[in-house]
């Protein structure tokens, strides 16, 4: 029996999940009253409801003022005996705020006053629960199919997860370096497919352009020390309670050198399971655009 709890932040995409995991054929029930899970679970575990294998509750803010009873009922839970697991969906503050503007919508706590400051409140309150979360994901840059590979991941083929999401970006420095990044590599030290005439109108993701840039011993050695580099850093971000990592490889236009670098570390860093890595070539078809303005 498999019983997860499905909370985190307004806006990050707790519906969503619970509509994936739903997919998934697992029994969702969304908005529980709080002082209703106890028995809910209890009744799930014994067989009481049906040969229920796989449960889905969904708990967030709209819970209200019975929120705080929360941390008891799952005490006396595990007293119980009764296994769970806690997913936490995040979002930094400002995607929220952004999407809270496009859907219209207003922010549970917010009332008439400003979104940002109904995340705050909603963030102190969920505080407990993040802390006691098995899973974090932050959906900051997620797409809704990266999200779904990752609940795939964790609650469908049982992967360990080290709650750390990498985002591998690449750029060009003349469209500016991204603004959430954590670590920044340059890579205009490799030799520039732009100057051979029939790599030009291609980039890092087609073959001739990778085997160029790759060709070049210097590509190779810097490919392996930053994957030594990241697979160091890894574990102790981790340990200090980190859970989004960007890494953002830059070249001068973010078309070739970028591109198949960032391609090159997403491939070694896909190897290692426990941790989701999604990859983003920001600035690719910029050049395109451009000329045809």
């Amino acid at each position: 029996m498999r019983f997860v709890i499905v909370t985190g932040m307004s806006g990050a995409g707790k519906s969503t999940a619970l509509k994936m995991l739903e997919d998934a054929e697992y029994f969702c029930v969304d908005n529980l009253p709080i002082p209703l899970i106890e028995k809910f679970a209890q009744l799930t575990m014994d067989g009481t409801a049906g040969e229920i294998q796989k449960v889905a509750l969904g708990i967030d803010i709209r819970s209200g003022q019975s929120l705080s009873d929360l941390q008891s009922v799952l005490e006396k839970m595990t007293i119980a005996g009764i296994r769970y697991e806690i997913l936490f969906l995040d979002s930094s503050d400002d995607i929220l705020v952004k999407r809270y503007k496009e859907t219209r919508r207003t922010h549970p706590l917010a009332g008439n006053g400003r979104v940002d400051e109904g995340i705050r409140k909603e963030r102190k309150a969920l505080e407990f629960l993040k802390k006691e979360a098995d899973y974090i994901i932050d959906t900051s840059q997620l797409l809704t199919r990266e999200l779904k590979a990752e609940l795939d991941k964790i609650f469908i083929q049982d992967q360990k997860f080290q709650n750390l999401m990498i985002s591998v970006v690449s750029f060009g420095f003349k469209y500016g370096i991204p603004a959430d990044s954590d670590l920044v590599f340059d890579v205009r030290f490799l030799p520039n497919p732009y100057y051979v005439e029939e790599l030009r109108p291609l980039s890092g993701n087609d073959a001739p352009v990778r085997d160029f840039v790759m060709g070049y011993e210097n590509a190779r050695i810097f490919a392996d020390k930053l994957e030594d580099m990241i697979t160091f850093l890894l574990p102790n971000y981790i340990s200090e309670g980190k859970h989004q990592l960007v890494i953002s490889i830059g070249c001068t236009g973010g078309k070739h050198r970028s591109v198949t670098l960032a391609n090159e570390l997403y491939r070694r860093l896909s190897k290692v399971s426990e941790y989701g890595v999604r990859i983003e070539h920001r600035d690719i078809e910029k050049d395109a655009i451009r000329k045809k303005q």
